[in-house]
C-alpha cells in the first residue's frame, strides 16, 4: 500500500469530522488506517483535539465525540453497587436492557484516591465486546481493588428509566444504597 499520509491540521480535522458524523465509536487503529498514519500519531492528535475543548471521549470501543445536542440530553445517575467479577455480565446487561448507557465505573482506592474508566456500553453486543476485550488482554475490573464496590455513571432518556433499572438492581442485590 503506497497511500499518502494525511498531514497534520488537515488529519485532525478529517478525524473531527469522522468522529461527529459517526453514532459510534471509531477504533484508533480505524483512524490510524483512514490516515495512514501510526495509532501513536492517531493518539497524539485525539489529545490535541481534546486541549482544543473537543468533547471526545475514549472508550473501550474507540473514540466518540459527545454532542450536546440539548433536546437529546440524556439524564444521569451515579449508583453504587457491588459484586464479584464473575457477575458483571449480568449487571451490565441487566443496565443495558433497560435502555441505559453505563458510562463508566469508578472505585475509591485507598492509595490513589478516585480512580474512573470509561465503558461507554448501551446494549448487549457492546457489553459483549467490552467483556471480550477485558478477557484477551487479561485485564482486571476495577471493583476487584475494592471487594467489589464501585459506581456507574448511567445515563437514559428519563428519570423513570433510570427508576427501574435501579429497582431492578436492588432486586438482584447489585444496589448498595437505594436513596
Amino acid at each position: 500500500m503506497n497511500e499518502k499520509k494525511i498531514l497534520g491540521e488537515n488529519r485532525r480535522e478529517l478525524i473531527l469530522e469522522w468522529l461527529k458524523s459517526s453514532a459510534a465509536p471509531i477504533t484508533g487503529g480505524e483512524l490510524s488506517t483512514r490516515t495512514n498514519v501510526s495509532r501513536q500519531v492517531i493518539v497524539g492528535d485525539i489529545t490535541l483535539l481534546k486541549a482544543k475543548g473537543e468533547p471526545i471521549m475514549a472508550t473501550s470501543q474507540g473514540y466518540l465525540y459527545l454532542s450536546n445536542q440539548a433536546n437529546d440530553a440524556p439524564i444521569y445517575r451515579t449508583i453504587a453497587c457491588s459484586h464479584p467479577p464473575e457477575q458483571t455480565e449480568e449487571e451490565l446487561n441487566l443496565l443495558v436492557d433497560h435502555g441505559v448507557t453505563v458510562r463508566d465505573v469508578r472505585i475509591e482506592h485507598h492509595i490513589y484516591g478516585d480512580l474512573t474508566a470509561s465503558i461507554m456500553v448501551s446494549n448487549r453486543r457492546e457489553v459483549k465486546q467490552f467483556l471480550e476485550k477485558m478477557q484477551s488482554t487479561k485485564s482486571s475490573y476495577l471493583s476487584e481493588l475494592t471487594g467489589g464496590i464501585h459506581i456507574h455513571t448511567i445515563s437514559a432518556p428519563s428519570e423513570h428509566i433510570l427508576d427501574q433499572v435501579e429497582e431492578a438492581l436492588d432486586k438482584a442485590g447489585f444496589l448498595i444504597d437505594r436513596k
